[in-house]
């Protein structure tokens, strides 16, 4: 029979579990790197609709067999992005819920939820030159998944449109082929459209712009980056009527998926390996230093084909890559709401096997904050939490004779090699590579 003690500690834990679900995804834990925190600027969010006329649109084109039907449907494309810029809020202003759905484990229909945030609606902007960051979710995701990053960097002088796709989910005949066409050209449509629009609002400096993707969007923004689609390759085969063929090697409309001014990418768990995206060479298209992010048994993108392949094929550019031993592939999406903890379904579209979500949030936040800072901001003082001493985390020394607090934090210096910004003890279980580009052939 259970003591009275362990009752009693059995409750606690019970009664903080709703605390810890309802936190705010962009204030990671007390164990995340240094970097990682909120910055010091409050942040709105506002939403607004594109529109990118007269675009070929893969849906209804489909006939029996899946044979192509005459010409090709166009139409007016709608496009919702939410933006997080640096705010100036009224006092006693109310913070965002965010509330969305995904789909459900077929046939169950979609589950809705809600995220609590930190961004006020419609909040007054700052009036500065912030650089614009760009973000793609993965396939059949939604931006309420993506406050941990988007809010976070807005605290920290970003300006950040996440992309709305409206992926067609589980519709493989047409859904898979237009997000394959639609993905690098809505990216490429919405990154030129802000940078002229924010720009005249005074609220962007257009010549620093980066973009950020997760799995689907991670092939979206290597595309967009410079990666030459192969017109041979499976990928275009996937796609029918050789509607990708205009914008591979050598095609008229290349530079419609292409992103200008562009100082920096992302990609976390990126997909595109499998399908042979780009070709052999294709990613030496990419000039722009890049960050991958990726778990090392990602079953939904295959590891070896996906990041560490790009990581080893982007000879072109400076290049980083994050690897979580024992990861899988959602380290794109924040911590699992409530209403999604019901099914194992719904629970997988966030939280990763091995890895607490807090924890990849923190880490994920850190890099990626030392990365844009350093190669969009210009800011040389965050090379030194990019340039590791050891490439496997636990490999890291602290001296026993220069240990202090518990909670210290590694200043990367004077003997100590655990790396730089993570406390002691809690650098485990993580790769870091990094290249720069390759010689030219004399």
């Amino acid at each position: 029979m259970p003591s009275l003690r362990t009752l009693t500690i059995s409750l606690l834990a019970l009664l903080a579990l709703p605390a810890l679900a309802a936190d705010i995804p962009s204030r990671p834990g007390i164990d995340a790197p240094e970097l990682a925190a909120p910055g010091a600027l409050a942040v709105g969010v506002r939403t607004i609709t594109l529109v990118h006329e007269d675009q070929v649109d893969p849906a209804g084109w489909l006939g029996i067999a899946g044979a192509v039907v005459g010409l090709p449907p166009r139409t007016d494309r709608s496009i919702t992005v939410d933006i997080w810029y640096p705010a100036e809020p009224v006092a006693g202003a109310q913070p965002e819920t965010y509330r969305d759905s995904l789909p459900s484990e077929p046939p169950a229909p979609d589950t809705a939820f809600t995220v609590p945030g930190m961004a006020v609606r419609d909040a007054a902007a700052r009036k500065q030159k912030s650089p614009l960051v760009v973000v793609s979710h993965g396939y059949g995701n939604v931006t309420a998944g993506l406050i941990w990053l988007t809010e976070n960097l807005a605290t920290k002088g970003y300006v950040v449109a996440a992309i709305r796709h409206q992926d067609p989910y589980n519709d493989g005949r047409v859904g898979f082929p237009k997000v394959l066409l639609r993905r690098p050209l809505d990216i490429g449509f919405v990154a030129r459209s802000l940078q002229q629009s924010l720009a005249e609002e005074g609220l962007v400096d257009p010549a620093r712009t980066a973009l950020v993707g997760y799995s689907m969007g991670g092939y979206g923004v290597l595309t967009s980056s410079g990666a030459v689609l192969d017109p041979e390759g499976p990928i275009a085969k996937a796609t029918p009527g050789g509607l990708l063929e205009p914008y591979g090697r050598d095609g008229a409309e290349r530079d419609a998926m292409l992103v200008k001014d562009l100082k920096a990418v992302v990609a976390i768990a990126p997909a595109g390996g499998s399908l042979s995206a780009w070709g052999s060479d294709g990613l030496q298209g990419i000039r722009a230093p890049l960050l991958l992010i990726s778990g090392d048994h990602d079953q939904t993108v295959d590891y070896a084909t996906g990041a560490k392949a790009f990581f080893e094929s982007t000879t072109a550019t400076t290049r980083y890559l994050l690897t979580f031993r024992e990861g899988g592939h959602a380290l794109g999406l924040g911590p699992a709401p409530a209403e999604m903890r019901q099914d194992l379904w719904n629970l997988d579209w966030f939280e990763d096997p091995v890895w607490r979500k807090d924890r990849i949030i923190g880490i994920n936040l850190h890099f990626i904050t030392a990365f844009l800072d350093r190669y969009v901001k210009g800011d040389e003082s965050r090379a030194s939490y990019l340039e590791l001493p050891t490439t496997e985390s636990a490999h890291g020394v602290w001296p026993q004779d220069q240990q202090g607090r518990w909670n210290e934090v590694s200043p990367g210096t004077e003997g100590i090699t655990v790396w730089k910004g993570f406390q002691r003890r809690h650098a485990q279980g993580l790769e870091w590579l990094r290249a720069a580009p390759a010689t030219p052939a004399r």
